[in-house]
C-alpha cells in the first residue's frame, strides 16, 4: 500500500537533544553518553535531578559558554518543571533513614544491585548495522552488575550484523539468526534463547541510558505480582523536520509519573485494558522470563515485517494484563530512539502505529472472545473521550498534533484487522506457533 508522506509546517531544525541533571551543575550530557558537550542554538533537553526524569524542556541558548547556557536551561527548567522537583524533592526526604535526604544513597544502591534479578536484553535488527553497533556499545555502558545481550538477526539480506558481533562485540554479546521475517519471531528466538530472570527488549535503533537495566531490575524486585516494565522513550535527535514533526504528534514518550495498571485496580480509563498503547512501546519493554514464555511469547501475526506491521507488543501487554499480572511504567527506565529522518518514512511509520493498534485489537479478540462484550459496551464513552482529548490538544497553539498523521494514523487502524488475519494465514499459525 502507497501511504503518502505528511506535510508538516516548516520547522526551525536542527535541535539540539542534550541531558541536564539539575544535580550537576554546568554539565551536559550527549543521549546515552557519558561524555560532555557543549550545546548552542536551539535545544531539547531531558532534564533530571538525581538521576531522576522530571520532564523535557525547550530553550534557546547562545554560545557563550558551557556554564551561562546550563544557566539559562537550568532556570527554564524550574520553572517549567517545578510540581515535578518538589515531588521529587519530598520523595527523597521521605525515603532517607535519617530524614535528610541525599539521592539516592551509595549504600542503598549497591544493596539494590546485588538483590536485582538477572536481564537478558534481547535486540533484534534487520539490515540496519551501523545502528546495531551504537546501540550495543550503549548497552555495554550499563551498571547493571549482571546481564547477557542477545542480537536476533531477523531475515538478513547479508552478513553485516553477524560480523559485526563476532568482531567487535564476541564476547559480550551472543548471535542468532531468525530467518523468517517478523519482529515477534524475532522476540520470540531471543527469548527461546534468554537465561535471566527477566527478558528485556529495545530496538536497535535506540541508545540505552546506563540506568536502565538497573531501573526495569530494581521495579521488577519491589513487587513479585509485576509482570511487565516499560519505561520513557525520549528522541536521540531532532535534526529533520519530519523528527520533529513526529515528535509533536506525539512521539513515544508516555510522561515522567511512575505509574501501575491491573485488573484488579483498573483506572478511570473508559477502554482499559484496551489501551494498551498507553502502557509503553516495544522499543522499552521487558518481561517476568517465565510470565511471558507461560503466555507462548509474542504472537508471530503481528509485528513490523508482518502484514499486521505491528501490534506485537501491545497483545503481550494486555496478555498480560488478562493472565492476572499488573504492569507498571517506570520514567527512570530510559531510553533514546532515533526518529526516522525523512517524511516518507514517517509518514510509513505512523501508519504503521495504527495498522499496528488495529492488529491488536483484532488478536486480542481472537484470543478472548469473550472480552468483545466489554468492550462494545466502553466504545462510546471511549469515543467520546478521544474526541475531547483531540479537541483540548487542538485548542493548543503549541499542542503536538498533526491532522495529516491523525489520519494516517486512523487509515492503518482500519487496515490492522485485514493486516493481523492476513499475517495468521501466511503462518498458516494458530495462535502462539511458528517460534
Amino acid at each position: 500500500m502507497t501511504v503518502p508522506a505528511p506535510n508538516p509546517a516548516p520547522l526551525r531544525v536542527p535541535v539540539r537533544v542534550v541531558d541536564v541533571d539539575l544535580a550537576r551543575p554546568g554539565e551536559f550530557r550527549l543521549p546515552g553518553a557519558r561524555e560532555g558537550v557543549r550545546p548552542h542554538g536551539r535545544i531539547r533537553a531531558l532534564v533530571r535531578l538525581h538521576g531522576v526524569p522530571l520532564g523535557m524542556v525547550d530553550a534557546a541558548v547562545g554560545a557563550s559558554g558551557s556554564a551561562d547556557s546550563w544557566t539559562a536551561v537550568a532556570a527554564v527548567a524550574r520553572r517549567e518543571l517545578a510540581a515535578p522537583i518538589a515531588r521529587h524533592r519530598a520523595a527523597d526526604l521521605a525515603a532517607a533513614p535519617d530524614g535528610r535526604g541525599g539521592w539516592p544513597c551509595p549504600s542503598r544502591r549497591r544493596r539494590s544491585l546485588r538483590e536485582a534479578p538477572a536481564l537478558s536484553v534481547i535486540v533484534a535488527t534487520h539490515n540496519r548495522a551501523g545502528p546495531l553497533r551504537r546501540c550495543l556499545s550503549s548497552l555495554l555502558e550499563s551498571d547493571h552488575p549482571e546481564f547477557e545481550i542477545i542480537v536476533v538477526d531477523n531475515a538478513p539480506a547479508d552478513d553485516a550484523a553477524e560480523e559485526l558481533v563476532r568482531a567487535e562485540f564476541a564476547e559480550r554479546v551472543r548471535y542468532v539468526r531468525e530467518p523468517v521475517p517478523g519482529l515477534a519471531r524475532a522476540h520470540n528466538r531471543g527469548l527461546a534463547h534468554a537465561s535471566g530472570d527477566v527478558a528485556a527488549f529495545t530496538d536497535d535503533d535506540t541508545l540505552v541510558d546506563p540506568q536502565w537495566l538497573s531501573a526495569l531490575a530494581d521495579t521488577f524486585a519491589r513487587d513479585g505480582g509485576i509482570g511487565c516494565v516499560t519505561g520513557l522513550i525520549v528522541p536521540a535527535e531532532l535534526e529533520t523536520p519530519a523528527q520533529v514533526a513526529l515528535e509533536r504528534h506525539g512521539g513515544f514518550a508516555k510522561g515522567c509519573t511512575p505509574r501501575a495498571w491491573s485488573l484488579s485496580d483498573p483506572p478511570a480509563d473508559p477502554l482499559f485494558p484496551f489501551t494498551a498503547g498507553r502502557f509503553g512501546s516495544g522499543a522499552n519493554m521487558a518481561f517476568r522470563t517465565e510470565v511471558l514464555r507461560s503466555l507462548g511469547g509474542f504472537d508471530p501475526a503481528t509485528g513490523v515485517g508482518t502484514p499486521a506491521r505491528g501490534g506485537d507488543d501491545l497483545l503481550a501487554f494486555f496478555d498480560v494484563l488478562v493472565a492476572g499480572h499488573s504492569l507498571a511504567y517506570e520514567p527512570g527506565a530510559l531510553v533514546w530512539h532515533h526518529h526516522r529522518r525523512t517524511q516518507e518514512a514517517v509518514a510509513a511509520q505512523v501508519f504503521g502505529y495504527g495498522a499496528g493498534l488495529g492488529a491488536y485489537l483484532t488478536g486480542a479478540l481472537t484470543a478472548h472472545p469473550r472480552a468483545l462484550p466489554a468492550l462494545l459496551r466502553r466504545l462510546p464513552r471511549g469515543v467520546r473521550h478521544v474526541i475531547a482529548r483531540s479537541r483540548d490538544r487542538g485548542s493548543d497553539p503549541e499542542a503536538s498534533w498533526s491532522a495529516r498523521m491523525a489520519f494516517l494514523e486512523v487509515c492503518g487502524m482500519a487496515y490492522g484487522p485485514y493486516g493481523y488475519l492476513r499475517g495468521r494465514l501466511a503462518r498458516g499459525a494458530g495462535r502462539r506457533s511458528g517460534r
